[in-house]
């Protein structure tokens, strides 16, 4: 099946409890739902714009292949957040596991709750690098 549907990019982030262990799952989680899958190197990461002190993050950006669509796409990952316990008590507090869907193919989406390409993710060294490494032409010519 492979080289079917739409080329993405999801960034990994994980800064409560096994972070390793929390990034690992969710990669293995992915590649249920992507073909193709390539995983960048984990890195660890200080909080970005927090409310409070929170331990570092370990972050890392899949790409894959998709059939689904995109809000198909978004709603696997919110099930794969909570089934690692992720709670969204504030926004930006600790987490479990973070799941953004980053790119959909050359898509721009802004629909509630759905907006791709993710609209901080040029200003995040931890997405932006992560990507550069493993599917550099994905940062090419972008909306």
């Amino acid at each position: 099946m492979g080289g079917v549907g739409v080329q993405v990019a999801i960034a990994l982030g994980s800064n409560l409890g096994d972070r390793e262990a929390h990034l690992n799952q969710a990669v293995q989680e992915l590649g249920k739902i992507l073909t193709d899958v390539r995983v960048s190197t984990f890195i660890n990461t200080k909080p970005v714009d927090v409310l409070e002190p929170q331990p570092d993050y370990l972050n890392a950006v899949v790409v894959g292949n998709t059939s689904l669509s995109a809000r198909e796409l978004l709603n696997a990952l919110l099930a794969i957040e909570r089934a690692h316990s992720r709670e969204r008590k504030t926004a930006k507090a600790a987490r479990t596991l973070d799941l953004d869907l980053i790119l959909y193919g050359r898509e721009t989406i802004n629909e509630s709750g759905l907006e791709v390409p993710h609209p901080r993710f040029r200003d995040r060294d931890f997405v932006v690098g992560p990507l550069r490494e493993i599917a550099p032409e994905m940062l090419e010519d972008l909306p």
